[in-house]
């Protein structure tokens, strides 16, 4: 890949990531608001959740209000680390 289209690919997502906003509502710091763990874990049981909430409106699958950026790279890190994302679609066959 050239560096003209390495650059051209971080300036859009700049530039789109600068379209991101969040609710001023969204965020809290009160004691008993979800964090960082409780993002891991909800990123964690995202799958199930999910399904879920197809069926029951009372399941939600992403916490609001919760501390923000924390609570975010939680979730993040649940989804991909914790629930495989990342791993399962990296395998290689050992006999290569």
């Amino acid at each position: 890949m050239s560096i003209a289209r390495i650059l051209t690919a971080a300036g859009l997502f700049v530039l789109l990531s600068a379209c991101a906003n969040q609710i001023d509502a969204g965020v809290s710091q009160a004691e008993d608001t979800p964090g960082f763990l409780w993002g891991l874990w909800h990123g964690f049981v995202f799958p199930w959740a999910w399904i879920g909430s197809l069926f029951d409106p009372d399941i939600a699958v992403y916490a609001v209000p919760n501390k923000g950026g924390w609570y975010d790279f939680g979730f993040f890190l649940g989804i991909t680390v914790l629930g495989g994302g990342s791993f399962f679609g990296s395998k290689k066959s050992r006999g290569d």
